[in-house]
């Protein structure tokens, strides 16, 4: 009888860790890593609305698909580090400074 119980335990535990371990997700948290390889960083001048920024290097107008970003900073000089999707012309702000 005990060495039953036993038995039945052993095989619960090895149930248990099996569905633990099926459940791990902590190293596939991909989206970061690819979000900051497409990170540039630009100078230029934030629009009167804050909804578009226009690049100082080749006047380039993009759609800031986050403007809540830059709230604050309308119609400033600034240093933008955003990721940029060329196809739809827009970027989103991942952080900003003041351009001397």
């Amino acid at each position: 009888m005990k060495t039953l119980l036993v038995t039945i335990c052993f095989a619960v535990a090895l149930l248990t860790l099996g569905v633990a371990s099926a459940q791990d997700t902590t190293n596939h948290d991909n989206m970061k890593a690819e979000d900051s390889k497409n990170e540039v960083q630009v100078t230029g001048t934030i629009s009167e609305t804050g909804k578009t920024f226009v690049s100082e290097s080749d006047s380039k107008s993009w759609t800031i698909i986050n403007p809540d970003a830059v709230k604050g900073h309308e119609g400033h000089h600034v240093i933008l580090t955003a990721n940029v999707d060329a196809d739809k012309n827009e970027i989103r702000v991942v952080s900003l400074k003041m351009a001397k």
